[in-house]
């Protein structure tokens, strides 16, 4: 089989990833954030993670890099970090009044962005993509954990695998 590999929709995801990127960089700069930093800024915001560990794992990312990430965003006044009264070893994280003053204007800022690259998608169209997006993270997330398990195979049968 002769397949286009750039016509593949993992390049193709890979492409919109990178162009979504660039344009949400772009449009968050001004206001002191990174488009890394989203995850976990929402996370805070949300109260959904307050340690590195929980943030981490809320952003699918490993540990080291969340570790660089936080302390280049507590040296850019974007969270503080507290020593934990129940784990000494251990920090809670916060966002600074800063950051959560910013938030909502980024948070606008991206959403405006996607707003404007699916202008010509109707809603059903956009929602779908949405779905359709899930469902390959959620294959991969699969594919991740049977490999991470050394279950070498992806089972035939659709119905084995995430919806």
């Amino acid at each position: 089989m002769d397949q286009n590999v750039l016509s593949t929709p993992g390049h193709l995801i890979s492409l919109a990833a990178r162009g979504f990127a660039r344009l949400s960089e772009t449009r968050l700069k001004p206001l002191g954030f990174g488009v890394g930093h989203l995850p976990v800024l929402i996370a805070l915001r949300d109260g959904r993670a307050s340690t590195q560990r929980d943030l981490a794992r809320f952003a699918r990312i490993e540990q080291p890099p969340m570790a660089q990430m936080l302390t280049r965003m507590e040296r850019d006044g974007l969270i503080l970090r507290v020593a934990d009264p129940a784990d000494g070893r251990s920090s809670r994280i916060t966002l600074t009044e800063m950051a959560k003053a910013r938030l909502p204007d980024a948070v606008a800022a991206l959403l405006r962005g996607n707003e404007e690259v699916l202008s010509n998608f109707t809603d059903a169209e956009a929602g779908q993509l949405s779905d359709l997006l899930m469902r390959v993270i959620a294959n991969l997330d699969w594919i991740a954990g049977a490999e991470a398990s050394s279950v070498p195979t992806i089972p035939a049968n659709r119905a084995d695998r995430p919806v």
